[in-house]
């Protein structure tokens, strides 16, 4: 696939037709530039997007590929009459067909998110953001019983960025909590976890990826060197074997493979999507 421009075009805020869009570009390469169009709610704002799109389209010599989940059907069929790039009506090569196949029409409904302030699962999503970033890095012992899951694991293993794709992603209340020299030298859990093991989750890392990460944040320090790494790593993953821990390595794992094997783990009673 020669290189192309891929629009992401909504009336809401675009991120399905992003997420959508980049799961299906992703099964080719090549360099694609990429540009979301949010909030396209009416014909004049469409109007002007199609004006973006087409005059990409004759300076690049080549139609750019425009991801949709517009559900507005006057913007869409601006869209259809004079895009002149390859549409990709996401929403409707899906929810047509679930139409005729449920016998129910859709509520052709603007985004997830656009009646937010009247959900509970969008409420219960920011207190669980809000729970993670109190609990982040073992700062508080607080109602560590409320939580969904907690991570163990060395500084620098990938604990806060998991913890917080968890809240916002799934809704789950995710503390995590580092494991320190103290911690090895007394051959245990830290106390203010031994009563919640079964909702701990370790995360570990590779000596030398973790160096590198390290190296970055506080350069040529006995913090980040590779002896010092290792022996973290070592004591660490020995203590998750001792305590009957479930773990992981993050070390070529994205953020999304990490919590999705944690929820395959854990199987917390409430997810939200």
């Amino acid at each position: 696939m020669p290189n192309r421009t891929a629009y992401f075009v909504s009336d809401g805020t675009g991120i399905t037709a992003e997420t959508f869009g980049n799961a299906i570009l992703a099964q080719f390469e090549a360099p694609v530039r990429r540009i979301r169009l949010p909030f396209l709610d009416s014909v004049d704002k469409a109007h002007q997007a199609i004006h973006q799109i087409n005059r990409t389209a004759e300076v690049e010599g080549k139609r750019p590929l425009v991801f949709t989940t517009v559900v507005n059907m006057d913007v869409l069929q601006v869209f259809k009459h004079n895009c002149k790039g390859m549409l990709l009506d996401m929403f409707g090569t899906f929810v047509e067909p679930l139409e005729t196949e449920l016998g129910l029409k859709s509520n052709h409904r603007v985004g997830r998110f656009s009646d937010a302030s009247k959900s509970q699962e969008y409420n219960d999503r920011i207190e669980a953001i809000n729970f993670s970033l109190m609990h982040d890095d073992g700062q508080s012992h607080k109602d560590l019983q409320g939580s969904d899951v907690i991570l163990v694991g060395v500084s620098r293993s990938g604990k806060t960025p998991t913890s917080l794709y968890l809240a916002m992603q799934h809704g789950l209340k995710a503390s995590n909590y580092p494991l320190i020299p103290e911690d090895f030298d007394r051959r245990k859990l830290p106390p203010a976890l031994v009563p919640h093991r079964k909702k701990v989750f370790g995360l570990t890392i590779a000596p030398e990826r973790l160096s590198e990460i390290r190296n970055e944040r506080r350069p040529n320090s006995r913090y980040a060197s590779l002896e010092n790494c290792r022996m973290e790593v070592s004591e660490a993953e020995s203590m998750m074997r001792r305590e009957g821990i479930r773990w992981l390595s993050t070390t070529t794992k994205s953020i999304e493979e990490i919590a999705t094997t944690i929820l395959q783990e854990i199987q917390p009673d409430r997810l939200a999507y």
